[in-house]
């Protein structure tokens, strides 16, 4: 039973049919992991989410960034910006259907893989965490979404404070940290404080900063896990022992692309298709 690892999609429900027409997926047979950002900027972010609701049980989705913020503009706890493509999803007349399945998604995924673990998250995991850890905290983020008034969290969803993780961080400080963790990381410090405000490749970190991923002592590197990801179209698709990145930038004029995995986390087959979307990343 084949395992595909989807990158953002971001709106681009066109390249994401020829994707699953070039994989010749079945959702009978095959599983599929997108890796949040299912909408936003792209110009069919309704098509998009009503795709992957009728594959059923056979496609699992991350919350990512955009997808949050989609949560929060229906909810008014934040404005749609000028590139924003929500308007379609926000007029629909199955509106709160689709936004009550949207927010039932996940916030990290992990499968056992040949004896090893897949992390997958929509951006990072910071340091300190194991995949234990990561689980847990994506846990409980998940509880106050699919409650009865989440709408009271996306209203203290947004902010950059607190930058680093501390076990002592307690109710919406506590939240806020996971939200950018997993959907916002890109760069910290050696000691987990995030940045972010750069959204260049890794090669040019601000300073005293590095990739997440790069960072001494990583735990849930040490522990073996593979972690696999999307959220950084500037880094591209990156292949390691320990990571899979999959934001190609569709949305941006670049590729959406899918990982297959085999019997083993070694064994990987990159499929990608053009977009034809053309936008500045931002």
């Amino acid at each position: 039973m084949p395992l595909y690892l989807i990158g953002d999609i971001q709106g681009c429900d066109a390249p994401l049919g020829r994707l699953l027409e070039r994989i010749d997926f079945s959702p009978s047979r095959d599983t599929l992991v997108v890796l949040g950002d299912l909408v936003n900027r792209g110009p069919e972010s309704a098509a998009v989410l009503r795709r992957l609701h009728a594959l059923g049980a056979s496609a699992q989705c991350l919350l990512g960034n955009h997808d949050l913020h989609l949560l929060g503009v229906a909810n008014g706890a934040r404005s749609a910006g000028k590139r924003d493509t929500l308007g379609e999803i926000l007029h629909l007349p199955d509106r709160d259907a689709v936004l009550d399945w949207l927010r039932h998604q996940a916030m990290a995924l992990r499968r056992t893989i040949g004896g090893h673990d897949l992390l997958m998250v929509h951006a990072g995991v910071p340091p300190q965490w194991t995949v234990d850890d990561t689980m847990r905290h994506a846990g409980e983020l998940e509880r106050v979404l699919r409650s009865s008034h989440y709408a009271d969290f996306l209203n203290e969803m947004y902010g950059n404070e607190p930058a680093r993780w501390d076990d002592a961080l307690e109710g919406p400080a506590r939240l806020r940290f996971i939200v950018n963790a997993l959907t916002r990381m890109r760069f910290c410090t050696e000691d987990g404080r995030m940045e972010f405000e750069t959204k260049d490749g890794a090669a040019d970190p601000p300073k005293g900063y590095m990739p997440w991923f790069d960072v001494p002592g990583r735990r849930t590197h040490e522990a073996g896990t593979v972690v696999a990801f999307g959220h950084w179209s500037t880094l591209g698709w990156k292949s390691r022992p320990d990571l899979i990145s999959l934001d190609t930038g569709c949305v941006w004029g670049g590729c959406l692309s899918a990982a297959r995995i085999g019997s083993t986390l070694a064994e990987r087959e990159l499929i990608q298709v053009k977009c034809e979307q053309s936008q500045r990343p931002g």
